[in-house]
């Protein structure tokens, strides 16, 4: 049985056959239904020109998202910084936790979440698009809300108004990072399961204890699709590691059916990319699943983990997390 608090990280999926209004709906339903059973926190993640994708503005739909639910935490998995000047992430996030207090989590990641002509678009200039200017407006984004360094602008709501501000990362950068700085980390084994023990154990060797936490506090995100039967969940599986090859390949489309999934002609080279996406991940029964997720707790010593489901009906989606609640994580309500 996992005994450690599980979460959700959602990217709002836009099927081929809906609207990107009716991905959104369908978040909420699963945002309230996660709730229900007992999940931790719930995370929407920005991305930007994704057709598959309708997250694009995590700071609105998590508003959305609070007026819907009550108790379950909230926030970003992430917002992408290189794409926004600080101050205005510190007003978006701070008028959340101004508005929900105690709910609001600000997971800030280094990555435009994008191509970089979308990016370019996105800050209308190329300064501030480097990795190396992370680390520089992180810092001016915590003082935003700390005020510890005052200067000739306040973030109003921001300051005195801060969420639990998360770094996210796919290598060792933020993990060292968040270590200096002693704050919590998510590492996102889901698209990077290569890098994720290194990523780990310097985030645990860098950690300085600070006014946010005393020892590391590490969540891995990983991806989990569990149906009735292991045959079931991995048909369910199809239409993301499509839509995943597609977009590596430059041709990035909403989700397509499990049906058409099944029926696409992969090359050999194709069926190995997809399988080496799924290496480390969970597909499967409850049985495999909470096989596959003891397992990477053992690797992992992680403190939480983040499941994210991207299939193509929101009720296959909904039923996946309750299937994981109720047979793998022991009605799940006890982490709460």
């Amino acid at each position: 049985m996992i005994d450690v608090p599980l979460s959700v990280l959602d990217l709002a999926p836009v099927a081929a056959t809906a609207s990107a209004g009716e991905a959104l709906r369908h978040t909420t339903e699963l945002a309230r239904r996660t709730e229900e059973l007992g999940y931790h926190r719930f995370w929407v993640a920005e991305h930007h020109n994704m057709p598959a994708i309708a997250s694009s503005a995590p700071a609105v739909l998590l508003a959305h998202l609070a007026a819907h639910t009550a108790t379950i935490r909230l926030g970003s998995g992430g917002v992408m910084l290189p794409n926004h000047a600080p101050l205005v992430v510190a007003e978006q996030f701070g008028t959340l936790e101004a508005l929900h207090p105690g709910r609001i989590d600000l997971g800030i990641g280094r990555a435009p979440g994008t191509d970089q002509v979308t990016a370019l678009a996105l800050r209308r200039s190329m300064e501030g698009l480097s990795a190396e200017n992370f680390p520089r407006e992180l810092a001016d984004l915590m003082n935003y809300f700390s005020g510890a360094e005052p200067g000739p602008i306040t973030a109003t709501p921001g300051r005195g108004q801060s969420p639990v501000v998360w770094l996210l990362g796919s290598s060792g950068f933020s993990a060292q990072l968040a270590g200096l700085l002693g704050l919590p980390f998510s590492f996102a084994h889901h698209f990077s399961a290569q890098n994720t023990l290194p990523a780990l154990q310097l985030y645990r060797q860098s950690f300085r204890p600070s006014q946010w936490l005393e020892r590391p506090y590490a969540m891995v995100a990983v991806n989990a699709v569990c149906a009735e039967t292991d045959e079931r969940a991995e048909w369910l599986a199809g239409p993301a590691g499509l839509s995943f090859l597609k977009l590596r390949s430059g041709r990035p489309e909403p989700l397509v059916t499990p049906e058409e999934a099944a029926a696409y002609p992969y090359t050999e080279l194709e069926r190995e990319f997809v399988a080496q996406r799924r290496e480390g991940q969970a597909t499967g029964s409850p049985e495999t699943v909470a096989r596959q997720l003891g397992a990477l707790l053992a690797r992992t010593g992680a403190d939480e983990l983040m499941l994210t489901t991207m299939v193509y009906d929101v009720a296959d989606r909904i039923r996946s997390f309750e299937l994981i609640a109720e047979r793998v994580a022991g009605g799940l309500h006890r982490n709460r």
